[in-house]
């Protein structure tokens, strides 16, 4: 019988000229929590989909303890023992946690769905696991940290041998994640097995066995998490050496440059969107924003940049009143944005490199005069803007929807950058990107708060928080909860007010 409970040897994946995976080999024991790591675009969520059932390999053999095993679809893995909870959970809102577990296959009893029969199993299976939740409550009506125990608790009502884990504390709190690291270390105790697919170097060292790194498509490196390091797992994710640390100077806050008082958001039937929100970011300072998705960020950040009307309250921008302008004045006011959504939001895919790199300044020079564009200049900026910020590209001229994550993140935060304006937004700035690009988005926002620049950093890396902002607001159901200076605050006191504990409370 093999030492392996899963085993993936030589598998490739080729999408028409881009081999996404080559000839990667797999193996994971049973009862190990083993971390799958790389860059973007270096083979992960081809492999995790393959060995998922929802996408089958060109070449290659899938065995589950040691017997050979072939899923046409994600309902034969699961047949086989796969089970996998998703970034973007895959829930129904309107039923309860007992239904959503049980799903397609309820326990029958007369010809009928046995509803106390499928409570009693969710609630021993919680139990057992100690993953609290209430088999009658409301999925869409729960926190994220438990709905993610509702996925689990899924996979595990099918009885998963096998459990990938796919980005699992991309929308946790501290205190959520350090409960579902208690949790896969149950699991694992229990003979589970863990494939845990993270970009956060410093969980896989605190909850994995062994690592597994991808790059350009192929095995890097192998090695067990005890006999490496930090540092190590870097270097075999980009092939280089990359500064985990952030070297940070004394901020000089100048005069207030962004400034929203009593910003309100309704919302019909529930509590108001936004809840009278003020804030005044400096020039010369990061102001962090932190809080659970879901707390009324995103109707902040629309307001701010004119995306979205708010129902009362103002917005001045370097000392212009842009309460009721539109995304336009926004800009010429001075502002500059990278948004969460680089794809949907930051860019246009089927457009060149060098019309994403003007976009929004287009109108004036030097890259138009007279009300013309200037494609010379246009093209002359992006070939400049493509050298510095080390976007990979074969040309200006191509569309930037063929271009990785990282690089298309590269593209917004260049264009962005560029014009020195004096008030930035950063959303999410490095989501889904690699260590690599981290490090430079990092380094490009630090130089510009030294250069004078006042910047909002909205941001569900708490660690990313820390080490940029200057003094960090955390938001909750609406409203500011806190607003305390970066040096008062660490991850334990950020979690508990992320969850809506009064300041002082957090602080005792």
């Amino acid at each position: 019988m093999s030492e392996f409970e899963l085993e993936a040897t030589g598998i490739v994946k080729r999408y028409g000229a881009v081999l996404a995976n080559d000839h990667v080999d797999l193996a994971v024991r049973q009862g190990e929590i083993h971390a799958v790591m790389g860059e973007n675009g270096a083979g992960k969520s081809t492999l995790m989909g393959i060995l998922y059932g929802l996408q089958q390999p060109d070449e290659g053999i899938i065995r589950l303890c040691g017997k050979d095993v072939r899923f046409r679809s994600a309902l034969d893995a699961i047949a086989e023992g796969m089970g996998m909870v998703h970034q973007a959970f895959k829930l129904f809102n309107s039923l309860t946690v007992r239904e959503n577990i049980t799903y397609g296959r309820e326990p029958q009893r007369a010809g009928f769905i046995d509803r106390r029969a499928a409570e009693a199993r969710v609630a021993e299976l919680a139990a057992r696991y100690q993953l609290a939740v209430d088999p009658k409550a409301t999925v869409g009506k729960l926190s994220v940290g438990v709905r993610q125990r509702v996925e689990i608790l899924k996979a595990l009502y099918r009885d998963a041998r096998v459990l990938i884990l796919d980005e699992p504390t991309a929308v946790l709190t501290p205190q959520e994640r350090d409960a579902l690291f208690a949790v896969m270390r149950r699991l694992a105790a229990d003979g589970r097995t863990i494939l845990f697919v993270t970009h956060k170097i410093h969980e896989v060292m605190a909850v994995t066995d062994r690592v597994t790194v991808l790059r350009d498509g192929r095995v890097a490196a192998r090695m067990a998490t005890r006999e490496t390091s930090e540092a190590e797992i870097v270097k075999a994710m980009t092939g280089r050496a990359v500064s985990l640390r952030i070297a940070k100077g004394t901020a000089r806050p100048g005069a207030p440059v962004l400034e929203a008082t009593g910003l309100t958001v309704a919302n019909p039937g529930g509590r108001p969107l936004l809840d009278a929100v003020s804030l005044t970011v400096r020039g010369g300072e990061i102001v962090g924003i932190a809080g659970v998705a879901g707390n009324g960020q995103t109707e902040l950040i629309e307001v701010l940049t004119g995306a979205r009307p708010a129902d009362a309250g103002t917005v001045r921008i370097n000392g212009t009143d842009v309460s009721t302008a539109g995304v336009e004045a926004h800009r010429a006011a001075g502002l500059a944005y990278i948004p969460e959504d680089r794809a949907i939001v930051g860019t246009a895919l089927p457009a060149s490199g060098t019309a994403n790199l003007a976009m929004g300044f287009h109108r004036h020079p030097p890259l138009a005069r007279h009300g013309i564009l200037d494609l010379a200049a246009m093209a002359a900026r992006a070939r400049d803007l493509i050298g510095r910020f080390g976007i990979r590209i074969a040309s200006e001229r191509l569309p930037v929807g063929t271009l990785s994550g990282g690089n298309l993140q590269k593209v917004v935060v260049a264009r962005e950058l560029a014009h020195a304006a004096p008030a930035l937004i950063a959303e999410q700035p490095t989501r889904g990107v690699d260590v690599g690009a981290i490090e430079f988005i990092h380094g490009q926002l630090l130089a510009e708060r030294d250069r004078g620049c006042a910047i909002l950093l909205v941001s569900a890396e708490l660690g990313e928080i820390l080490a940029l902002s200057d003094r960090i607001l955390v938001m909750y159901e609406g409203r500011i909860l806190a607003d305390l200076p970066a040096a008062e605050a660490d991850e334990q006191r950020l979690g508990l007010l992320m969850a809506g504990r009064t300041a002082a409370a957090a602080a005792a």
